[in-house]
Formats: C-alpha cells, sequence, structure tokens
C-alpha cells in the first residue's frame, strides 16, 4: 500500500508568509507554516516579470523556503488557488506541480512544489540564479508593473 499524498506544498517565494501573494496560500484553508530547504533545485529571479522560479539543479543546490502543510480536508481547496496562480493549467502550463522530499528541522518532508516548466524563458536574457537559494535575500522582489506572480 503506497503512502497518500502530501498535503504540504514547499513555497519559495511570492506565496511565502509576508510575501505579496501569501493571500493565495490561506484562501485554501488552515496550514501550518515551517523553514525548509529543497536539496537538488536552483531558485531563479525572472526579470522583467520580477518572480521566483524553481528549477532542478545540481545534487548541492538548495533552495529555502516554508512547507505549508494544510489540513486534510483543506488540500483540495488550496489547490484550486495554488494551481491557478502558478499556471499549473495553463496552455503550455507556466509551472508543473512536483512531488520532492524536503529538509526541515524535524526531518524529511514530503511535499509538492511547484517547477518552472517554460524551458523557452529561461534560455533568454532575465532568468538570474538566486545566490544562496534564499527569494529573501531578493532585494528588488517587490511587485512588478504588471501580472499577478
Amino acid at each position: 500500500m503506497s503512502a497518500p499524498a502530501p498535503t504540504t506544498v514547499f513555497v519559495y517565494g511570492t506565496l511565502m508568509p509576508g510575501e505579496r501573494n501569501a493571500h493565495v496560500a490561506r484562501q485554501g484553508g488552515p496550514f501550518t507554516a515551517q523553514p525548509a530547504t529543497l536539496p537538488g533545485h536552483r531558485l531563479l529571479h525572472l526579470h522583467p516579470e520580477g518572480y521566483p522560479a524553481v528549477i532542478p539543479g545540481a545534487p548541492a543546490d538548495t533552495v529555502r523556503g516554508i512547507a505549508l502543510t494544510y489540513a486534510p480536508h483543506a488540500w483540495a481547496a488550496a489547490l484550486i488557488f495554488l494551481d491557478a496562480l502558478e499556471g499549473v493549467r495553463d496552455t503550455p502550463p507556466l509551472y508543473t506541480r512536483d512531488r520532492v522530499t524536503l529538509h526541515t528541522g524535524a526531518g524529511p518532508l514530503p511535499a509538492w512544489v511547484y517547477v518552472y516548466a517554460r524551458a523557452d524563458r529561461l534560455a533568454r536574457p532575465g532568468a538570474t540564479p538566486v545566490p544562496g537559494g534564499d527569494w529573501l535575500a531578493v532585494p528588488d522582489r517587490a511587485r512588478p508593473p504588471h501580472g499577478d506572480r
């Protein structure tokens, strides 16, 4: 018998508590939040879009963020809002929702993460690696003049 799907999502940018899209994460219902890291991935800052992108990286790469664990009854509702913001159902998708294992102070935690899906965009200028994989260290992460991500 396989383990149930996680009700945790790793947020690493505008969905983190205190950031500009934190209200979207709260629309889904109650959750607990804890610091976490995502190994084997890299964080990029997209310009002029003004939002982050996580992509697969080297084993030593790490992204810092927050694990939001929703109450089981709130998970389905949360996915509606999260998937919509992340463009999972756009054509082509902006992000995909992938299963990962996070590192937390309490140990490994199965979770979902939104991985940037448009490789063609990453080949153009304005996809800047974020040193240390920490979105909060990006000085110009304020809301862009257009868009909602």
